[in-house]
């Protein structure tokens, strides 16, 4: 894994949230995405190298929508860059990592995904991220 490539928050509402973040961290909004297969709508900023993910659900049964109905908002999952995503999964689930994907998936800002359960990562949701512009 190459570094911490961004961390995600869910929350309730994305507007409120943005202008919440874009003053704590004196930056703009930079991209909002609907990603249609997780029922969630991001945004995204940048401060220095750090990014944050910001996640409203974009229905009742998704996964941001189940996380805050259960957890609240805050902190959702860390997501780190990976040079080759299909490597590396070979790797965790050879380490005996439980995966929520057998193989990548499209997801927001041009990244492949797959997420590792967070029982196998004492209670965190770790997303790995590979730029698409990576594959071969």
């Amino acid at each position: 894994m190459n570094k911490i490539e961004h961390i995600g928050i869910a929350v309730k509402d994305i507007e409120v949230a943005g202008k919440i973040y874009e003053v704590l961290l004196n930056t703009q909004v930079y991209k909002v995405e609907d990603v249609e297969s997780e029922g969630v709508k991001t945004a995204f900023l940048q401060s220095g190298p750090n990014k944050i993910e910001l996640l409203e659900a974009t229905s009742t049964d998704s996964p941001i929508s189940k996380f805050i109905e259960k957890r609240g908002e805050g902190i959702h999952h860390i997501a780190f860059d990976v040079q080759d995503i299909e490597a590396e999964m070979e790797r965790l689930k050879k380490e005996g990592f439980v995966l929520l994907n057998d193989k990548p998936k499209a997801g927001a800002d041009n990244k492949l995904v797959c997420f590792v359960h967070p029982k196998s990562a004492n209670g965190v949701l770790i997303e790995l991220c590979q730029d698409m512009t990576d594959t071969n």
